[in-house]
């Protein structure tokens, strides 16, 4: 099944609730970056809160941004995510491995590190993107980023993320976050309910290797609070938006005296994509070519 997200709201609009499937996106991550289990686990934590967290901006080209960096060995991690359903990410030590914490579970928060800050950064595609910096809590992504959203946005929220990584792949992968709006911010009585519904739930990725749907999970949370879920379904996945194209305009930025020295001594050059990646090349021809275009723009600069 296609990852996707949908949408709910309850107690007459006062509870906002989103939940999204991210198995398939977090494997496409786990391969291109050849990540290690628990650094699997870290990045497909982090995508998945992006794509919950940009659910809620309006305008289309709207994207969320969450680098986390902290004092354990996986050194830090960034993730861009879109309204639009894409998500792309990556940790700076990949292939770094631990052992499981006492609980046996992969040791997310020992790998990020409990001293260092989470940075969000909210971009609606115009004017200057807004942006938070919380310290971390645990590390361990969903503390941190439910800190973040308490503390920074003033919206009491929980956010549930779950990767389980088995000897072949990712098996599943996804999250919910449940929000309580203004208009139900002082219920007590409401507020409590649900801190208790959450604090039972045994985690996501064992409800969905359960074979438990999206909106079953939300009606077991929110069912009897005037559940409505809304229409329709979004399709997430992993995408980048580097190309060939953006490439060459980042060599062309280094000038031509950089730009011969590299045809000079390499007889071309090789970037490659932090977030996906994927390795692009150029031989001495298109470096040429990129020395002619500069030499062409100076000229008439003159």
């Amino acid at each position: 099944m296609a990852d996707q997200l949908i949408r709910a709201v309850a107690a007459d609009g006062g509870i906002r609730v989103v939940g999204v499937t991210t198995t398939r996106l977090v494997e496409v991550a786990r391969n291109r970056h050849e990540l290690s289990y628990v650094a699997t686990a870290a990045l497909g934590r982090a995508m998945t809160a992006g794509l919950l967290l940009v659910s809620s901006m309006k305008k289309p080209e709207s994207r969320v941004n969450i680098r986390v960096k902290g004092s354990g060995p996986l050194g830090g991690l960034m993730v861009d995510a879109g309204l639009d359903g894409t998500v792309r990410g990556y940790v700076e030590n990949p292939k770094i491995e631990l052992p499981p914490n006492v609980d046996g579970k992969l040791d997310v928060g020992a790998a990020v590190g409990k001293e260092g800050y989470i940075y969000v950064v909210r971009d609606v595609g115009h004017g200057y993107p807004y942006s938070s910096t919380v310290e971390l809590v645990t590390g361990e992504i969903g503390d941190d980023l439910t800190h973040y959203l308490a503390s920074s946005e003033q919206t009491p929220s929980a956010l549930v993320l779950g990767v389980f990584v088995g000897a072949d792949g990712v098996e599943a992968a996804g999250g919910l976050l449940l929000q309580v709006l203004p208009k139900a911010a002082r219920d007590e009585v409401l507020i409590s309910q649900l801190e208790s519904r959450l604090g039972s739930l045994s985690g996501f990725t064992p409800m969905l290797k359960e074979g438990k749907t999206l909106p079953q999970m939300i009606d077991e949370l929110v069912g009897d609070m005037g559940l409505e879920m809304l229409p329709g379904s979004q399709l997430v996945q992993f995408s980048c938006r580097c190309n060939r194209d953006r490439m060459l305009g980042a060599l062309k930025l280094l000038g031509t005296e950089e730009l011969a020295d590299m045809i000079k001594v390499d007889d071309g050059a090789e970037a490659i994509c932090h977030f996906c990646n994927e390795v692009y090349r150029a031989d001495s021809q298109h470096l040429q070519a990129l020395i002619e275009e500069l030499k062409a723009e100076q000229s008439k600069a003159k």
